[in-house]
Order: structure tokens, then sequence, then C-alpha cells
């Protein structure tokens, strides 16, 4: 219980540290954070100036309840929902954005041409645009062979005050040549140019595209969509460059539209007339067929006249030939809509069987009357029937060519198409606030990154939790920089002097006297009085921590002699300001004596050995007894012995001179060097029987990421006088 309890607070402590050092992140990389704001922002505001401005137009079509029509309209009696329906809206779009309406439009304003002027890549369109120095060309026509499509082609402005022009291949080879509105043909093409609004020596880059290429086009560009669910009212916008010929093209495609659906309503009356006048010829030969039957049994019978009885027997057949009559016509044209399975179907073929029905009963009265009646009553029924039958359809043909002349379809454009004035793209605020907003999201992604894959040391904890003691925190020093970079400008300088000089008072300089204390109680156990300074790899300010400790050691009375190992590229000579003849390497190789390679410095009590000529065996020379025998004297002619070594992991120097003293640090660089280095670097040292005392954090800095290490920083703490 208690262990659980124990788990709990360690957890809730660890989420603390993290979202504390992801607030540290942020502050840490605020200039960062800052840059990359200030980077998009411009690039935003870049493209928001120079991006081609899109302007919509839009129109709005209404699409009405759509009646049967035609001759079904006409002829038939209503059958409730028999004879009607309900025009989809997903069908009409899809009509809308077919090839019969865009194609039309596509051939008209001439889109399988396509023309850009030859702009500076980028931002060449839109700075000529925001100069008011736009470059234009109105092409009419432009034909090329099938065999020469997809090839491009230049048109070069010759003179713009008499509009002439050249037309150019992809090899540059001039094709045409000619003025505005002459129409130039040759080696497969046909170009007319309408008019040139452009620079001399301007191009322009032409290209001819497919005719389904320029329908995909005008369709991407293109939006219909219904407004609301099951309105009928359909939204048709259209985005481009040019305002005008964004409206343009909508008003003939809305245009186009509404026409083909006059015409297809007009159609059904057309094919009903065509049905009509194909059936009244008939119908009236079998009327003068009738006739003349009835006449001649009439005069046959000498002028038979029917029975009040049989009249009226008469007027029933009559009327019920002339229903089903209409339930053909009717049958006609609903069986064009539906199976015999739909209840409008089965109604019609209900009423006809009962209509028969009907007819039969009458047949069977008329069976019972007297031979010469009967025979009249049928001739009569079918003059009379055959009469009614041709004038109806007389009159159907008239209802339907008013009909077909006032068929306004079932579409009507309710806003015709007009543009914005002003562009729809890009939205300019939004654009900047957009890049504002990715340029945070990028910044924040680099310093996660940055935190993830770079894994410096940037907390002692780190090394202690491998078993290294941190002996000093040395805080990174503005002044030291400037030094070093006033030393790299003027190598020459010969009064040059170290931070410990210059600034005694300098928070690393205080933090060189907490290492003083520190190695004053560690080196009391140590075999003798010389301490070797080396680093995991170059770069880490080893020299700079050598040279500021000897003089903050040296300013305590205690004699200290400085010795500069690194006799590949150690520059202790020139921090100090001598000279390095009469060095190391050359009291190793044997042409200097032992005490004439001891330099004074400008520090009182402190000696430094300088490097030397550069040997082409440093390694070997340290392996010399003249380096133990250096190294014997300085430990008894001195209180403390400093040996600056070349860093581990690139050469063995410092495992060779490691041997021979009694306490060895590691100086590691604030958010450079890695734990994996220091712990290969103590394997390297190990292997060589050299045991690492503990490390130097060099160059630190006061993180918000790290805050929570605050115990190991170095504060200012200065006198008020």
């Amino acid at each position: 219980m208690i262990d659980k309890k124990k788990h709990t607070t360690v957890s809730s402590n660890s989420e603390e540290v993290d979202l504390r050092k992801i607030l540290g992140i942020f502050l840490d990389g605020k200039w960062s954070i800052l840059i990359f704001i200030l980077i998009f922002s411009i690039l935003g505001c870049a493209y928001a100036m120079l991006a081609t401005p899109i302007y919509k137009a839009d129109t709005l079509i209404q699409i009405e309840q759509k009646s049967s029509g035609g001759f079904s309209a006409v002829v038939s009696e209503n059958l409730g929902d028999a004879f009607s329906s309900e025009s989809s809206a997903d069908v009409e779009i899809q009509l809308i954005k077919s090839r019969m309406i865009l194609g039309s439009t596509i051939k008209k304003y001439n889109l399988t041409t396509l023309v850009k002027p030859d702009y500076f890549p980028i931002i060449g369109k839109g700075i000529s645009r925001l100069i008011g120095n736009e470059q234009s060309i109105k092409i009419s026509k432009f034909d090329i062979n099938n065999s020469l499509l997809g090839n491009k082609y230049t048109i070069e402005v010759k003179d713009e005050a008499i509009g002439s022009y050249s037309v150019i291949d992809e090899n540059g080879l001039t094709l045409l040549t000619g003025k505005v509105g002459e129409t130039l043909s040759g080696n497969g093409i046909v170009v007319n140019v309408r008019d040139i609004k452009a620079d001399n020596g301007f191009k322009f880059n032409i290209e001819k595209i497919g005719y389904i290429s320029a329908i995909n086009w005008l369709k991407d560009k293109l939006t219909v969509q219904e407004q609301g669910s099951k309105t009928g009212i359909i939204l048709l916008s259209l985005e481009l460059e040019n305002a005008n010929e964004a409206r343009e093209l909508l008003d003939d495609i809305s245009k186009r539209y509404f026409l083909q659906n006059v015409e297809r309503n007009s159609a059904e009356a057309e094919q009903s007339i065509k049905f009509l006048n194909e059936k009244i010829p008939a119908i009236k030969e079998t009327l003068i067929d009738s006739e003349n039957k009835l006449n001649q049994y009439r005069k046959k019978r000498e002028s038979v006249d029917l029975t009040m009885e049989a009249e009226s027997t008469l007027k029933v057949m009559v009327n019920l030939e002339s229903q089903l009559n209409g339930l053909t016509f009717k049958e006609a044209e609903i069986s064009k809509k539906y199976t015999k399975d739909h209840p409008a179907y089965r109604a019609l073929l209900d009423k006809r069987k009962t209509l028969l029905e009907q007819k039969e009963k009458i047949n069977s009265k008329i069976a019972t009357l007297p031979e010469t009646q009967k025979e009249i009553l049928s001739l009569k029924r079918d003059v009379e029937v055959n009469q009614q039958i041709y004038v109806q359809l007389l009159n159907k043909i008239q209802e339907l060519n008013v009909v077909k002349a006032g068929t306004v379809g079932n579409v009507r454009i309710i806003d015709p198409a007009q543009s914005y004035p002003d562009p729809v793209k890009p939205l300019k605020m939004i654009t900047v606030l957009a890049s504002v907003i990715v340029g945070f999201m990028f910044s924040v992604l680099y310093l996660f990154l940055k935190m993830v894959l770079h894994k410096g040391i940037e907390n002692p904890d780190q090394l202690e939790e491998i078993g290294l003691s941190v002996y000093a925190n040395i805080p990174k020093s503005e002044l030291q920089i400037s030094l070093v970079e006033r030393i790299g400008k003027h190598k020459k300088l010969k009064q040059r002097k170290i931070l410990a000089e210059i600034n005694p008072a300098d928070l690393s300089i205080e933090a060189f006297r907490g290492l003083r204390t520190s190695l004053h109680f560690a080196m009391m156990e140590a075999r003798n009085n010389i301490l070797m300074i080396s680093g995991p790899a170059p770069g880490v300010g080893k020299s700079f921590v050598s040279t500021n400790f000897a003089a903050v050691y040296a300013q305590t009375g205690h004699k200290v002699l400085l010795i500069d190992a690194d006799m590949r590229k150690g520059y202790l000579h020139t921090s100090m300001a001598l000279s390095q003849k009469n060095g190391l390497s050359d009291y190793l190789s044997g042409n200097v004596e032992l005490l004439n390679c001891i330099k004074a410095s400008s520090i009182e009590n402190l000696d430094v050995i300088t490097r030397g000529q550069v040997p082409p065996n440093p390694s070997e020379l340290l392996m010399h007894t003249r380096m133990s025998d250096l190294l014997k004297y300085a430990e008894n002619s001195y209180d403390l012995v400093i040996v600056d070594t070349p860093p581990i992991l690139a050469v063995t120097d410092a495992s060779i001179v490691g041997a021979h003293v009694g306490t060895t640090l590691l100086v590691t660089r604030f958010g450079v060097n890695t734990v994996k280095e220091v712990e290969v670097a103590c394997s390297r040292f190990e292997q060589s029987g050299v045991l690492v005392k503990g490390v130097i954090l060099n160059a630190t800095e006061k993180k918000a990421s790290s805050y929570y290490g605050y115990g190991y920083y170095n504060y200012s703490y200065k006198s008020d006088s």
C-alpha cells in the first residue's frame, strides 16, 4: 500500500516536470518561433499580394415540378399522380455538367486553346499586375493538325503599334508571321489574333488541348449544387481569373441548359402530333367507308329509321366506344413509362374491363332486336364512333400545336449570371493569418524535433545518473565569445589576455573559483599534484577551462605550470600571448632543454609550456621518457601542474598522458556532447587504466526547459560599492 502511494507521487512529479519542460522549450525557443512566424508571415503577405486574384460568378436556377406533358397531358384524364413525376436535382446537376451542355460552350468560346503570358516564374505575373503592366492577347482562332495536338508554341510580339507578331515552335523556328486581324495559315497551323496589348518582344505560350481535356477543365472550375434538401433550387458558380469571362461562360451554360430543357419538353408534344397525323388518314378512310355502307343499306331498304329504343341503345354504344378508344390512347402513352404491374396501369386495365363488360351487355340486348334494326344500328354506330374519333383527333392535334408553341419547360432562371466585384481568392487577411498559424506550427515542430533528435547534455543530473561527479558548471560568457572573435580577427595581436585577467568578477571565473575549492579536497588523495584536463571531442572548451583555471589557481599564490600537450592543434600560446617555439614537442624531440621550454606568463605564479612545433608523431613523443622526466620535475617544482590534452575520442594522446597524472577531469559542452559520448570517453580512459575523477560542464546556459535543475546554476553576487 505504501509502495503504491510512493509510485503515484513520483508519477505526478514526473508529469509536472514534463509539462514545465515543454513550457521551457517554448520559452527557450521564443526567438525561433518569432523567426518562423516572421518568415511565414512575409511569405503569406507576398502570396496575398502576388497571387492571381480569382473572381466568382454565379446564377440561380429553379427546377419546377414536371408533368408528363405532351399528348398524355392533353388526351388523358387526370389519374392522380400516375402521369406526373418530380424532377430529381441530382439528375439535373449531372445533365448540366454533361458534354451536351458544356461541349457547346467549349466550342463557342474556343476553350481548347490555352494562352498564357510568359512571365518570370512564380512572381512575374503578380509583379506585372501590381505595377499595372499586365500583358494580354485575344485569339479568335487557333487550329492545328491532329498530329500536332499537344505541341506547344510561342507567339512573340514584334511591334505592338502595328500589331505584328510571329508564331514560333518549341525548337525556336518561326512558323508564321502576320498582323492582328489576319488569318494566318501554314505548317499545319491556322491562327487569327484579334487583339494584342503587350510590350515588344514579349512572348505568349499557346497550346491546343483536346476536347475532353477542355471539358474536364471547365468541370473542375464549375460548381453545381442544390440549395437545401429537395428544394429544386440549383446554384451554379464558376471561378476564373477574369470576372467577365466567368460571367459570360456561366451565362452561356445556364441558357443552353434552359433551352435544351424547353426543347426536350416540346419534343414530347411533337412526337404526339406525329403519331396522330399518322393515325388520321386511316380513321378518315374508315369513317368514309362506314358512311358509304350506311347509305347503301338505307338506299337498299328505302330509308329505314331506328326506333326510340334503338336510338337510346346507339347513344350508349357510341359513348362506350368513345371511352374505349380514349383508354387505348392512354394505354399507348402510359406504357412508355410504366409496366402492367404499376397501379396506374392496372387502374386503366380495370376500367377497360368494366367498359367491355358493359359493351357485352349492350350487344346482348341488341341481339334481341329485329334483323333490320340490328343492322342499321350497327352501321350507324360505326359511322358515329368513327366520326367522333376523327373529330377528337383533329381537336387534339390543334391542342398539341398550341401546347408545343407554348412550351416553356420546367426550368426557370431565377438570377441571371453575375460576377462578384471583389476576388474570392486569395482572401488576404485569412491568408496572412493562416501563414502565421502555419509558421507557429512549423516552429513548434522544429523545436520538438530538435529536442527529440538532439540529445546534448543540458543538466548535471544526466551525468550523475551514469556515476560521474560534476565538479563545476561553467556559465557561458559573452565576454569570452567576443574575446575569441577579436583574437580570430587579429591573429598577430601581441597583448592578449584571458578572461580571468580581463574580468575577474565574471560568472565563469566565479565558477572556476568553486572548482578550485572542490579540487583542493579531491586531489588530497591523488598520487600527485598533476591534473589532466581532456574532453570527449573537439570544441568543448577544454583549453578555455585549462587557462582560466590555471590563472585562478595561481592567483592564490600557488605556483602553477600549464602544459599544452595538444601538439596537433593546441593554441594555449595564442591565449597567453606567447610564442609556440621551444615548446613541448621541441623538448620531447631533444632539441631544447627542459628549463628553456618553460615560459613565464603575464600572470604571477603561472608558467606555461606551449605545444612547440607540430611534430609528425605526437603520440610517440608523449611515450618518450622525457615526458616522464618533465612531469616528475614539474611535480616537485610546482604546487599544481595542469596538462591540457587532445580529445580522447579523436586521438590516444590523453590515454598516454593519463598514465602519469593523479587526477583526470573531462570537459563537456552544454547542449553539444551527449551522455553516450561521455560514457564512451570514460570507457576509453578505463581501457588505458585511467580513472576519470569527474566532469566539468562548460558553457552552461540558463534555459527554461531545464529550469528544474536551477540549483546548479551560478548567480551574480557583486558588492554594492
